[in-house]
């Protein structure tokens, strides 16, 4: 769709008289390229479910297109003349406190480091943006995640604040089967907590680890879907809400209670039996399921260097990385609980072993934390 332009000196182009249809997702892009702007709004709008109905070359503007258009979805730059995208970020949510914002932040561990910084204030999720405009047009992952995380939050505002309209008789609301739930009474008492997700994961990550607490009473092992210049800012960020510290895994070290171990980027993290204790190991074999670090592989090698006693959590994510696993660790005795779909920006990866019957449990994501706890109490005392 090609947007008409604002007047003069504006900085920001509209398209205000976009149609209100209750399915389609509305997006404003903010960013201080009009390159950029134009290769983003090409990406997004490939897909019938969105339209972007405002483009703006700065933060300031963008408060003003979010008060013209009222978008569902802010895709918002963090570097930007006159008003950047940290500063711009709590005035958007001031005009409009439902409004999802996407960080779009460069492939640095300064990007990194101010898109947690933006989580913790607000922002919904981030995407991590390649740092040429040659990249960017040529990143099929780029576009394939912008695409997944505005749509996700997209439909997850559209849930909360509908704007008062059904859906059109043209796109009818699926409706999902319920899924069977795995039985909980064959479970062995967990030796080991091990967590899984993707896309919006940061987000679930930081409300479970402050959940858990400090004195948590296992190991953790994660594997986020990440590039590697995120990880270890991700790991850092997890240790200052209040949870158990985490880092990035290491190769060869002994997991030990009360701390968490990341998975780092481009890298699986696998575990094995050395001298009758779990040890370890970063690997660059292949990626699975299109990933490296996947999830897949812990879960497998958690399993069999545990016994079967996992506690798997399965975060909100694309695709279906983690249900091999999952699989693996039910049939050895572990249990699964995945996060719901209404506080998942895409249900694919918790869907998977959900629809699958893996899952004992599919909660909310604020849920999970005690589910957690009580399921390792009722462990402790079996």
């Amino acid at each position: 769709m090609r947007l008409p332009l604002s007047p003069p000196g504006s900085g920001a182009s509209t398209a205000s008289a976009a149609p209100r249809d209750a399915s389609v997702v509305r997006v404003l892009v903010c960013d201080d390229s009009a390159v950029i702007r134009g290769l983003i709004t090409r990406m997004l709008e490939t897909d019938p479910d969105i339209a972007v109905v405002g483009r703006a070359g700065n933060g300031r503007d963008a408060i003003e297109a979010v008060r013209r258009n009222r978008p569902d979805v802010c895709v918002l730059d963090i570097e930007m003349p006159v008003m950047d995208g940290l500063a711009a970020l709590p005035e958007l949510l001031k005009v409009d406190p439902s409004l999802r914002v996407v960080m779009a932040s460069t492939l640095t561990t300064r990007g990194a480091d101010v898109a947690m910084r933006a989580l913790k204030l607000g922002a919904a999720d981030y995407v991590p943006k390649p740092t040429t405009t040659g990249e960017i047009a040529g990143a099929a992952s780029f576009r394939e995640e912008i695409i997944a995380k505005v749509k996700g939050l997209g439909r997850q505002r559209r849930r909360a604040t509908p704007h008062g309209m059904a859906p059109t008789a043209a796109r009818p609301v699926l409706i999902r089967p319920a899924p069977s739930l795995a039985r909980a009474g064959s479970t062995l008492p967990p030796a080991v907590l091990a967590i899984g997700s993707s896309t919006g994961g940061p987000q679930a990550l930081f409300t479970l680890f402050a959940g858990l607490g400090r004195n948590f009473p296992l190991p953790i092992l994660v594997t986020q879907h990440m590039p590697p210049a995120f990880t270890p800012i991700l790991a850092e960020h997890l240790t200052k809400v209040g949870g158990p510290p985490c880092a990035e895994a290491k190769d060869g070290e002994v997991p030990v209670a009360g701390r968490a171990y990341l998975a780092p980027g481009d890298t699986h993290l696998i575990v094995s039996t050395e001298g009758g204790s779990p040890r370890l190991h970063l690997s660059k074999s292949p990626p699975e399921n299109f990933c490296r670090p996947a999830v897949d592989p812990m879960l497998r090698s958690a399993s069999a260097a545990y016994g079967g006693r996992v506690l798997v959590v399965i975060l909100t994510g694309m695709g279906h990385d983690g249900l091999k696993g999952a699989q693996a660790v039910v049939s050895a005795g572990g249990r699964v609980i995945a996060q719901d779909e209404a506080t998942s920006i895409v249900w694919g990866m918790p869907g998977a072993v959900a629809q699958a019957g893996v899952a004992s449990a599919i909660l909310p994501i604020g849920d999970i934390a005690a589910s957690v706890t009580s399921s390792i109490a009722k462990g402790a005392r079996a």
